[in-house]
């Protein structure tokens, strides 16, 4: 676990700070994503725009509880904030634009990657930083279900087997750069 939090801190800055720092920057990939899905949903997939709508507000609200928190604790977003939103925009119109079974199979790959993260987060900041703990366990259910709704959707369609592996890696991959960045 350690080592998948390892990070190269900043003057000053504490675990919990880039912890909060890159979950921002996630949570505004996140949100860029179902805003991408969500235009070519209505045409793709207009059955699942009231789910997009819902996901993408919980998101939004993630995003500005994280945002709140890097104010109070007087951070500037992650480094990678932007490559985050533009990765996401570009990941989710490519989702989008291929329907109902890309849009719920990238949002089990994401959300699996980022609830394994978000409890480790948890694991190794209780008793430490009480602040980011909170924030994260305020955040854990909806990105949960989220997974799980979307779980459901993706039975069967065969976007899952090649949607998981490649989103999967990427969210890997962009969690381990904005903890170094």
């Amino acid at each position: 676990m350690a080592t998948r939090l390892a990070a190269r801190l900043g003057a000053g800055e504490t675990l919990g700070d880039r912890v909060m720092k890159v979950d921002h920057a996630g949570e505004h990939g996140a949100v860029c994503i179902y805003r991408a899905q969500r235009w070519f949903a209505r045409w793709r997939a207009p059955e699942m725009l009231d789910e997009l709508d819902e996901f993408l507000a919980h998101e939004r609200d993630h995003r500005a509880r994280f945002a709140a928190e890097l104010r109070h604790r007087n951070r500037r977003r992650c480094r990678s904030y932007l490559w985050c939103g533009l990765g996401g925009f570009v990941l989710g119109a490519a989702t989008g634009l291929a329907g109902r079974g890309a849009i719920a199979a990238t949002t089990v790959a994401i959300e699996r990657v980022v609830l394994r993260h978000m409890h480790d987060q948890i694991a190794a900041l209780e008793g430490v930083d009480p602040a980011a703990v909170a924030a994260l366990r305020e955040i854990v259910a909806e990105e949960q279900a989220h997974h799980d709704r979307s779980a459901e959707h993706s039975t069967g369609t065969g976007w899952s087997r090649l949607i998981d592996p490649l989103v999967g890696a990427s969210t890997e991959t962009v969690i381990w750069l904005g903890m170094r960045l």
